[in-house]
Parts: C-alpha cells; sequence; structure tokens
C-alpha cells in the first residue's frame, strides 16, 4: 500500500486550540484535520446536543409534505409507507411507520422485493398501494428517479411524497414534495443525512407541527444511527449528533429486535463498527436472502419472544448469505483469471445464475483483491441488474452517467451504484465502461493508499491521550479512527501467526525509550511476519485500542501495514 499523510496543518492553528483546550499537539492536529478550529467548534465536536440539529423546516419542500401527510390523517386515507430492501431502506420505513401508527391506523409498510420488482420504487408496488387503496405514498431512501412511476401513480390517483438523500437528476418527478439535502436549490444547512435521517427529520417536522415534545422521539434515533453506519455517510454535523444519541439508545434501551440480534452475538456494548458489522448484514440479509418486510417486521416488534423468533430466522438467512457470497466471490475472481483481465482498469464479470442479493457484497470483496472499479452482473428477468463498487477518489457513477448509452437505469453514489441493462449491450458497455475508467482514472488510485494522521512515539501513547481519542467516537467516513505512524520499532522475539489459516499477525513490538512496548494485532498481515523475524527496525501504522482479558483492561496496537524502516 501507498503512506499517505495528508495532515498539513498551521502551526499557529495548532498551538491555539492546544492553548484554549489544554491538548497536546497531536490532539490539536487531529481536531484541525477534522475542521474544528476554536473553542466552540470543538464543544459541539466533543459534546454533541440534540438543540444541534436543524430546523427541519429548512428543508425544501417539508412544509408541503407536512400539510400533505396531515390532510391525509384528516381525511383518514390509507397511507403506504415504501422504502428500499436495504438497511437504510428498512430502517426507514420502520421509522415512519412506528411514529404515524402512534397515533393514526391505516398505515401500510412496504418493501418491494429485490428480485421481482428491483431497486426503488416500482410499478408493481404501486399496483399493490391502489388495491390497498392508498392514495398517499412515502418514499424513503428511493423515488428521486421515478419519474414514470410517480407519473404513473398520478393516474391512478395516488399522491408522492419522497424522501431521499441520491444524487437528482436533471429532471425530478412531479410529487407533491420532494425531501432531497443535494437538490440544488435546496436551503438545507447539512446535505449528508442518510435516507433514514431525512425520514427522521419529516417525522420531526411532524411531531413539531403537532407541538408535541421533541424528547418522544429519541426513542427512534437507534434506526438512524443503524442507518448511518450501514449507509456509510459522513459522521459529521447533524450525522455525528443522531449517530452519538443513536448509539446511546441501542445501548441503553435497545428496542426488542435489536437486543434479540445482539444477545445472538453476545455483545455487551456496541460501538457504530459493531452496528455496521452486527446489525446492519443481518437487517440486509433479509432483503437479500428472503424479503426486506421481514427486518421491517423486526425493527416494529414490540415483543421480545416474537422479536427473538424473527431474529432467529434473520440469523438463518445471513448464514446463507455468507455461504453464497464467498462462493460467488471465488467464482468471480476465477473468471477474472480466466479471462486475463487482472491488469484491466476495470472488474467487469457476469453470470446469470449468481445471487441477486450478494452481488454487491461480492463487488466490494473484488474490489479488495484487485483494487479496480467493479461491476458484477447477474440476470435478473429479461435484463442483467449489477452492483458497482469504486477505489478511493474515483467518482463511479460519474463513470456509469458516461456509459450511459447502454443503460437502462442507474442509480447511487460516488463510491457504489447500480444499475440495469440488456444483455445484448453487456460487452459493448463493459468496453465502454473499461474506456472510460482507463481515460478519466488517476493510475495512483489503482494503487491501494493507507493515510496516516500523524506520528506517534510508543511514549505518547498513554491512557489519558486514549481516553481524549475515545471521545473523538463515533468514527466513520469523514471521522475515520485516527491512524498513526511509529518509526523504528523492533519485535521482542516472540511474533507469530495466528488464526486458522495463519493470516494473522501477533506480535509485542518496542521502541528504544524504556517500557515503551505494546501487544499489537494485525488481521490479515500473516505474510509480513519475515519482516518482524529479521529483528531490523520497521516502520507501522496501527490504531490504538483497548483490549479487556480476565476482567483487566490494555491498551494494545492494531496493525495495519508494516514496512522495513527507512528511517535508522
Amino acid at each position: 500500500m501507498r503512506w499517505n499523510n495528508h495532515s498539513a496543518t498551521s502551526p499557529e492553528q495548532e498551538k491555539h486550540l492546544q492553548e484554549v483546550l489544554g491538548v497536546d499537539p497531536t490532539i490539536a492536529r487531529l481536531l484541525l484535520q477534522r475542521g474544528i478550529h476554536n473553542f466552540e467548534e470543538a464543544k459541539v465536536f466533543f459534546r454533541p446536543k440534540l438543540s444541534d440539529l436543524h430546523d427541519p423546516f429548512l428543508m425544501k419542500d417539508m412544509s408541503k409534505a407536512v400539510n400533505r401527510v396531515l390532510q391525509a390523517i384528516e381525511n383518514k386515507e390509507k397511507i403506504m409507507v415504501y422504502g428500499d430492501y436495504d438497511v437504510d431502506g428498512t430502517t426507514s420505513v420502520a421509522l415512519v411507520f412506528d411514529y404515524l401508527t402512534s397515533f393514526y391506523e391505516p398505515v401500510i409498510p412496504y418493501v418491494p422485493d429485490r428480485y421481482e420488482e428491483g431497486y426503488g420504487v416500482s410499478f408493481l408496488g404501486i399496483d399493490r398501494a391502489k388495491e390497498a387503496e392508498c392514495s398517499l405514498i412515502i418514499a424513503l431512501d428511493c423515488g428521486i428517479k421515478a419519474i414514470d412511476k410517480v407519473a404513473y401513480a398520478k393516474e391512478k390517483g395516488i399522491d408522492f411524497i419522497i424522501c431521499d438523500h441520491h444524487r437528482p437528476g436533471e429532471e425530478v418527478p412531479n410529487a407533491v414534495a420532494i425531501l432531497n439535502p443535494k437538490q440544488d436549490d435546496c436551503p438545507y444547512p447539512y446535505k449528508e443525512l442518510c435516507g433514514c435521517g431525512i425520514g427522521f427529520k419529516l417525522i420531526q417536522a411532524l411531531h413539531q407541527k403537532r407541538e408535541l415534545d421533541f424528547n418522544d422521539l429519541i426513542s427512534s434515533l437507534d434506526l438512524v444511527a443503524t442507518a448511518i453506519g450501514a449507509d456509510i455517510v459522513p459522521i459529521t454535523g447533524e450525522n455525528r449528533v443522531l449517530a452519538h444519541y443513536g448509539l446511546e439508545q441501542i445501548n441503553t434501551k435497545s428496542r426488542p429486535g435489536f437486543k434479540a440480534i445482539i444477545e445472538f452475538n453476545k455483545k455487551n456494548f456496541l460501538d457504530i463498527t459493531d452496528v455496521v458489522f452486527i446489525i446492519g448484514p443481518r437487517i440486509n440479509a433479509a432483503g437479500r436472502m428472503k424479503h426486506g418486510l421481514h427486518a421491517v417486521e423486526l425493527l416494529i416488534e414490540k415483543n421480545y419472544s416474537k422479536a427473538k423468533e424473527i431474529a432467529s430466522s434473520i440469523e438463518h438467512f445471513n448464514k446463507n448469505r455468507r455461504d453464497t457470497d464467498k462462493h460467488i466471490t471465488e467464482e468471480a475472481l476465477h473468471q477474472i483469471e480466466a479471462l486475463g483481465e487482472q491488469n484491466n482498469f476495470t472488474s467487469v464479470v457476469y453470470q446469470e445464475n449468481w445471487h441477486k442479493g450478494v452481488i454487491g457484497i461480492v463487488a466490494s470483496r473484488m474490489t479488495e483483491t484487485y483494487y479496480r472499479p467493479t461491476l458484477v452482473f447477474t440476470k435478473s428477468g429479461d435484463k442483467l441488474a449489477a452492483s458497482a463498487r469504486s477505489v478511493k477518489g474515483f467518482d463511479v457513477y460519474n463513470a456509469l452517467e458516461a456509459s450511459a448509452e447502454y443503460i437502462e437505469q442507474f442509480g447511487g453514489h460516488m463510491y457504489a451504484a447500480g444499475l440495469t441493462l440488456k444483455e445484448e449491450n453487456y460487452e459493448t458497455f463493459k468496453q465502454k465502461f473499461e474506456e472510460v475508467v482507463k481515460n478519466s482514472i488517476d493510475p495512483k488510485l489503482l494503487e491501494p493508499e493507507i493515510c496516516y494522521e500523524d506520528e506517534l512515539n510508543f511514549s505518547q501513547i498513554t491512557p489519558k491521550f486514549n481516553r481524549i481519542l475515545k471521545q473523538f467516537a463515533p468514527f466513520g467516513p469523514s471521522n475515520m479512527s485516527p491512524l498513526f505512524l511509529a518509526r523504528n520499532v523492533k519485535d521482542t522475539g516472540f511474533a507469530k501467526t495466528v488464526g486458522g489459516d495463519g493470516s494473522h499477525l501477533k506480535a509485542t513490538l518496542f521502541q528504544k525509550a524504556p517500557g515503551a512496548r505494546f501487544d499489537t494485532i494485525g488481521f490479515g498481515l500473516g505474510e509480513k511476519l519475515a519482516l518482524l523475524q529479521k529483528q531490523s527496525p520497521v516502520d507501522i501504522i496501527f490504531s490504538i485500542e483497548e483490549n479487556e482479558w480476565n476482567g483487566n483492561l490494555r491498551l494494545q496496537l492494531r496493525l495495519r501495514d508494516i514496512k522495513k524502516s527507512e528511517h535508522k
């Protein structure tokens, strides 16, 4: 991997923060790298408050959305709460459904079938709304590109409110209201909310309009925090506040569905990483292997025994998902090798019977292997459907836009997208996509990069330093867990590989300073054992974590990469 340090900060600003906050130079630099320049900004960062949330009515069309929902309630109309089948979509449906049904009964939750309907708003979903006599659909985490679907619904006498965070196209649907801060003319101050976050702003506005206490809504922030973590949105601004209080909710007053998942996985305390890797995959597994409504049922269930039953079946779905994605990843990697495409600028693979529910995960795994913008296709009805994943710094959405002449439909973000195309266009599209990426990507981006934030000596790593670092959480995009560089460290002589296949590395490393030694673990770094056994100094990039053993808490280093030391 390329090692990089993006920590250019002003010495004057560093000194100012050290003085006003009483922190050491490293903490001051970490804060500056996160856009924090003074005492007030640091206070907001370290002490998030619900009062820091913006007025939801600053969002374009919020008044229209609230008035239409209240009109539906007054006229006793049936409302369909419609969301996508991933974590962001299903938590959004659970959130808005829970809120509305707390005071109004004629509400139907709806999640499209991944295989029968595909991503986002579908004609079939609208037909189901019509059959159920719904006259209002609230679309969550989808809908911003559903121009023809919204027009179709209007013909059937159904209005749409769209709550979406994906990029709008040049034209937007003719809905009653579109809540999406990414619209050019939306004045809302924070642009990085996930779909569930926008759903929360809608219920916040409804609650405000009904002149009720905001504190009633705090219990729903566990859903928002889960969506924030799983959808990989920046954990800055409002997202940081929502994630902070949502995690608090998960760890103190967890809803039965989350409690059941946590119990199955024997965790006492969950941070945002646990939410992403424990709760997220299980909610996703329902939509991938069965149906997203199973996840919604789990999230809205009030009875713990019933929640435990649903969680048990979802645990089973998740095991099947793991087995399936492992098998398909092996096939996809073999296909790249068989075609001799290891040195392409892209990885594009297709097999008609690959499970549509896991192709996104497979695309992520392939990106880890070849580190290229990646598309994994499978057959979906009479079309091909794909999940796209990208590498750091490259916008795959723009690359798809430049290849759009061969695509039927696409949508997504800079790093993840979905698309469909006709089978006869597959080879032509594949060539076009390769050409677009080849002509637009900086070759450096095809080599994995690891960025550290500062250089540390082992003597600086103290319990006090770690206590301050822990207050930087919750971590995520734009506020990642800090990585540090340490130079000229050596193994004490007992380094070894661990894990069933010896793929992980365990060692105790020291620097010259007396007593400056730490236990370290490097997942996936087993191949670096020889470097340590040479007893030559090495440089390491690492994060700091706590390890509990027999009731004792000790600091240990999580190794991210190791190289022979260049500085003696």
